[in-house]
């Protein structure tokens, strides 16, 4: 299992959150996605044939980039 936590500036309200948590959850091998909009950051746990670039490409078609520290 790998996982990522991660900022994602553009989180500013519950809508937020429940977009970036549905849009994620339906790509295969992602088993958990958690969001906070107070601290606008993300968590997400994955298996194959899940991937970090799918994730992230994902995040930056629905608008909600991430801002990678690493």
């Amino acid at each position: 299992m790998q996982s990522k936590t991660f900022s994602v500036p553009n989180i500013s309200c519950g809508h937020c959150v429940m977009t970036i948590k549905n849009e994620v959850s339906e790509l295969a091998g992602v088993s958990r996605v958690e969001a906070d909009q107070r601290t606008k950051m993300v968590s997400i746990e994955w298996d194959a044939p899940a991937t970090w670039e799918q994730i992230k490409a994902r995040l930056i078609e629905i608008n909600y980039p991430p801002a990678e520290a690493n």
